[in-house]
């Protein structure tokens, strides 16, 4: 079997970006701005508006951090050990919304569930 041969047998989809989505309610919602403060200050990231309420596939309040595949290995790792109890969604952006935030998506702290009804994928 050859080289090509495998490579049809995986994903192709290429990666452009990471989006992490980070939860919060009323009570953490100052630790949430801690967090937000830092990744800005210390990573090239662009910080999204606040969310009050549920958007989109997001079951509860959060922010999202937009990050190049080049800063995956320094934003995931310091998120793991600074998320401060908050529930993190990391997930790559795709041309499938549907895959990156179902089984592309990774979590750090509790897995919530997403309503994912309404993202489109192309598959």
């Amino acid at each position: 079997m050859s080289t090509a041969e495998i490579d049809t047998d995986f994903d192709q989809s290429p990666i452009t970006g990471y989006h992490a989505h980070i939860y919060y309610d009323p009570a953490s919602r100052e630790t949430a701005a801690r967090i937000r403060e830092a990744l800005g200050a210390r990573f090239e990231v662009e910080l999204g508006r606040w969310r009050e309420e549920p958007v989109g596939p997001h079951p509860q309040s959060m922010y999202q951090v937009k990050f190049a595949p080049a800063q995956f290995a320094l934003v995931v790792p310091w998120l793991m050990l600074n998320r401060d109890g908050l529930d993190v969604l990391v997930h790559p952006s795709t041309e499938d919304a549907y895959a990156d935030h179902s089984h592309r998506a990774m979590w750090l702290g509790e897995k919530l569930v997403l309503r994912l009804d309404g993202l489109d994928s192309p598959r």
